[in-house]
């Protein structure tokens, strides 16, 4: 029996104000996580921040070290 995954548009709101907030377009962040080895279309992406498809923590491990932020600025209003 297949399980489904509940998905969290917290954490698609977090990152999307991340990504808002380094003024970055979903294409070019898309083109930066490419080349740090991450192969993620802007389609897979958009569905992380509509909160349609859970996010890799190997993308987070990512986009971490491209905002230089906490892991906490990606989890902001979780419970």
């Amino acid at each position: 029996m297949e399980q489904k995954i509940r998905r969290d548009l917290n954490m698609g709101m977090n990152l999307r104000r991340l990504r808002d907030d380094f003024g970055l377009s979903q294409e070019k962040l898309c083109a930066e996580l490419q080349r740090r080895g991450c192969d993620i279309g802007r389609t897979t992406y958009a569905k992380y921040e509509a909160g349609e498809l859970n996010i890799r923590a190997s993308v987070i491990v990512a986009l971490h070290n491209i905002y230089s932020c906490s892991y906490d600025e990606f989890f902001l209003g979780l419970e």
